[in-house]
């Protein structure tokens, strides 16, 4: 196998990248080898060597603890819980939050066999303390659900006050679009003006 045909084998393992896709990403690269196959194998080979997950949160970072976790300026009465780094970064956008984070690395799910020895659990639980709020930012499925009462379960009796993310009609949403299920989320978690 050449190296073209590997580097687009490889490409096409990329999420939202299929063979067609690879292969043109593959040729485009080739064709700029100098402005950014060349800077992208290095940067790449710089991330393999010293991005690594946060021995506190479990974010990826090159510094350890990561940047976040170092940071004076963070709430350190608040931990947001969250199911993986794609779920950190999409609040971190927001500047929204600014206490700590603890990515779980996953949900609960029997069907697929993963219990709460698969899950960055026990690592929250020792981070925890009376006075702190943890807040738990997963998604609206079963699975999130079921992690999140489990959580809740978990850690009462503490002295640790324990919310979760609204749910309901996003801003811009129509209702005539949404689902059942998030207009009765909605119905339910109102609040007055």
């Amino acid at each position: 196998m050449s190296e073209l045909d590997t580097l687009i084998q490889l490409l096409a393992k990329l999420p939202g990248l299929g063979p067609r896709s690879a292969r043109r990403a593959a040729l485009y690269l080739i064709k700029r080898r100098e402005s950014l196959l060349e800077p992208l194998a290095t940067a790449l080979a710089r991330a393999a060597e010293a991005v690594r997950p946060c021995p506190i949160c479990g974010n990826l970072d090159a510094s350890q603890p990561c940047t976040i976790c170092c940071d004076p300026q963070r709430d350190e009465t608040a931990i947001c819980v969250v199911e993986d780094l794609a779920d950190l970064w999409a609040l971190e956008r927001t500047g929204a939050f600014r206490g700590r984070y603890h990515v779980l690395g996953g949900t609960l799910s029997a069907l697929d066999g993963i219990g709460p020895d698969d899950l960055n659990i026990e690592r929250l639980v020792g981070r925890l303390r009376p006075g702190l709020e943890l807040i738990l930012a997963l998604n609206a499925t079963v699975e999130g659900q079921t992690t999140a009462h489990y959580l809740a379960d978990r850690v009462a009796g503490r002295g640790i006050t324990v919310s979760q993310l609204a749910h309901g009609v996003p801003i811009g949403g129509e209702l005539d679009y949404l689902d059942d299920g998030t207009l009765t989320a909605a119905l339910r978690a109102r609040r007055s003006l």
